[in-house]
């Protein structure tokens, strides 16, 4: 029997030990998108360049998932789930934060490929951005919530009148009717999107309907569904109807997509659309968020 005996309690141990490993290993990602003209270097998850210097807290473990910025959605979205395979899978979590076009970018992907079958890879990453297998597959991704500032998956007016380059792919998926089209944004595989607003707009930037961020209108960063852009403000403007917080009904009627929530709207209007390098505008207010919420 103490042969035995001694077999069993090695056993027992070695299952231990590997049990305990298995959690040491589980870690949690904060994943940041960044939106058009991109700056940081692509496949470089510490390249920081878009968003501002790189010792602000920004989340736990946070990766910058840079893509160019300039070429289309669909183009991109590989660079996302190369991203997403490396950091959410197996026993590893994320949470997500997107800007403008992040948000389009993130919602096309959970959308088409939230539902595929995902290689497990091992956290880390070579020169492209794409990490190595670890064994097993899995469903979709671990993605714990997603925090979008000035979020593009309405579209953008300043899209559809050519005020960005119109010969950038980018800019022909922004025009508010094709955002809108792209994918079926209420599909989120489950996942929270928490949506934060702004509103100091500019004179140039009438062309928005209701408030502003001086790129994205109220009905794209709040997540406000339909087949076309709408007017919303923030509450006691004359003018149009409100904006409403979390996921209730917006005066006038219209409704947020499915698992949409208006975490912040900016009644100050104190918050532009740039992040001029320095995590400023309404992504300041979303990283602050993300930095004690993201652990």
């Amino acid at each position: 029997m103490r042969p035995l005996l001694r077999f069993l309690m090695a056993l027992g141990l070695l299952v231990a030990t590997g049990l305990t490993a298995g959690l040491a290993s589980a870690t949690n990602y904060t994943l940041w998108i960044n939106g058009r003209t991109g700056g940081g270097v692509v496949g470089n998850y510490d390249s920081w360049t878009y968003w501002g210097p790189s010792a602000v807290q920004a989340g736990v473990n946070k990766k910058a998932v840079n893509w160019d910025g300039r070429g289309s959605i669909a183009a991109a979205s590989p660079r996302i789930r190369d991203a997403l395979d490396c950091f959410c899978t197996g026993s590893n979590w994320c949470y997500i934060a997107t800007h403008s076009a992040g948000d389009l970018l993130i919602g096309y992907t959970l959308a088409n490929y939230g539902g595929s079958t995902r290689s497990r890879k091992n956290a880390v990453a070579n020169a492209s951005g794409v990490c190595g297998n670890a064994g097993g597959t899995q469903t979709g991704w671990n993605i714990k919530w997603v925090a979008s500032a000035a979020g593009s998956g309405g579209g953008s007016e300043l899209a559809d009148i050519g005020s960005w380059t119109t010969s950038e792919p980018l800019v022909q998926d922004l025009k508010v009717s094709t955002a809108r089209a792209m994918y079926n944004h209420n599909e989120t595989r489950g996942i929270w999107f928490y949506m934060y607003a702004g509103a100091r707009g500019t004179l140039y930037s009438g062309v928005l309907p209701g408030q502003d961020d001086e790129v994205e209108a109220y009905h794209s960063a709040g997540g406000v569904s339909g087949n076309s852009g709408r007017s919303l403000c923030n509450p006691g403007d004359w003018f149009c109807d409100d904006l409403r917080l979390g996921t209730d009904t917006n005066q006038g009627g219209s409704t947020k997509w499915a698992w949409h929530s208006v975490a912040f709207r900016d009644d100050g209007e104190d918050y532009n659309h740039y992040t001029n390098a320095s995590w400023g505008g309404i992504v300041g207010v979303m990283r602050a968020a993300v930095a004690t919420s993201a652990r």
